[in-house]
């Protein structure tokens, strides 16, 4: 008797292109080409000293094991308090393996298969993938010059239905754009209003060029707050975050922590607690940022890149590039492979206006991203000079 056919699964999780500019890069780089890496999200800096020399510490005298440590959990409660001038208690805290898994315990935790969960677009790739792959709606609201590619309480409050979720970001990814305090206490307004739940990804936050950076706990403890030290504290390879859960939501979220994914890596907890006290090197790395973005800013308009996102905070400059093309994907890899230069294409942050836009990461050194100027400034020049013609 034949087998019956196996089910056919959806395939509405799209593939993250940059990852592919990446592997594209790594090829060159395999052949002997040099490379500048400006295509992810993550700092070319590593961990701070004294939290590596911790780590060596540690491996020579501890096994390790599933654990969650109290000390860190306590640091980064004293952070809340520190920063924001608000409280939050270890159980209300979870450590976890960077802020994905985090994003993964909010949205399974806080929301039924089949709801529907607000985002702006642009915006992170894998808030669209997550929700998709966990059978959650995701409803893409259009954000654009006029909004500073950010959410406003007047678009939540004309969404009809009403969303179960929102998910916020400020400073954003791709644009670095950064939510004023006024319309984020707007927002949470609009939300408590209309019962959406709000997850804050705050995974940016202490990566500001000017703005405050407001934490949505600010104006409520009935959300979700994501961060990580991937970025401010320069260790995205050491797979830590934590979530922030709604007191009514904390003994839930850590029962799905529990099942889905133990622990953090004890070696990076306690690499981690140590370097949330490694602010003068940390503060000097936000240094070599602000120059990088105002080199950037500096050399951009010349290559024809006027309209560009206002980069408040992060490390990122998302710019329209339909002057030059309607394919960004095609765009970044035929600037990879005549440069050198890895970047990352609008269409994973906006399959709908995405083509027409791609993203430069500064989080590099400054010697690199001056070399990174010099081999694409002619290179758009000469794209430039073609479209004169």
């Amino acid at each position: 008797m034949a087998a019956e056919p196996r089910r056919q699964l959806s395939s509405d999780v799209s593939p993250f292109q940059a990852i592919a500019v990446s592997r594209l890069a790594h090829e060159l780089q395999a052949a002997g080409r040099s490379v500048i890496h400006m295509e992810f999200g993550q700092p070319s800096t590593g961990a701070p000293k004294r939290a590596v020399e911790t780590a060596h510490s540690v491996l020579e005298a501890e096994s390790m094991g599933y654990w969650e440590s109290p000390q860190l959990k306590a640091r980064i409660c004293q952070h809340y308090g520190d920063t924001y001038g608000v409280e939050v208690t270890p159980r209300r805290l979870a450590i976890t393996c960077g802020a994905s898994p985090a994003l993964v315990l909010a949205l399974s935790s806080a929301f039924n298969p089949g709801d529907q969960v607000a985002l702006a677009r642009p915006g992170y790739v894998a808030y669209r993938g997550t929700l998709k792959a966990l059978k959650l709606v995701p409803v893409e609201i259009e954000c654009g010059e006029e909004t500073r590619f950010q959410l406003t309480a007047a678009q939540i409050a004309a969404l009809d239905p009403a969303p179960a979720g929102l998910i916020i970001a400020s400073p954003a990814n791709p644009t670095g754009t950064i939510l004023p305090a006024e319309e984020l206490a707007a927002i949470v307004k609009v939300c408590a209003a209309r019962n959406i739940r709000i997850i804050s990804d705050e995974i940016y936050h202490g990566l500001s060029y000017g703005p405050h950076t407001a934490s949505v706990l600010e104006h409520t403890s009935d959300a979700y707050v994501i961060n990580s030290f991937s970025k401010y504290f320069s260790m995205a390879g050491w797979r830590l975050g934590w979530i922030v859960s709604p007191d009514s939501m904390a003994s839930r979220t850590a029962a799905y922590i529990g099942n889905m994914f133990l622990t953090a890596p004890s070696l990076s907890q306690h690499a981690g607690l140590v370097a949330m006290d490694c602010r003068d090197e940390l503060e000097g790395h936000l240094d070599t940022y602000r120059r990088n973005r105002d080199l950037m800013l500096a050399a951009l308009p010349a290559l024809g890149l006027e309209r560009i996102a206002p980069p408040d905070g992060a490390f990122y400059i998302y710019a329209d590039i339909s002057r030059f093309t309607d394919d960004s994907l095609g765009f970044c890899m035929q600037l990879l492979k005549d440069t050198g230069v890895a970047t990352a294409p609008g269409v994973d942050f906006d399959p709908v206006n995405g083509h027409k836009f791609m993203r430069f990461s500064f989080a590099v050194s400054t010697p690199e991203l001056e070399d990174a100027l010099e081999r694409i400034t002619p290179w758009f020049k000469a794209r430039g000079e073609a479209q004169s013609l």
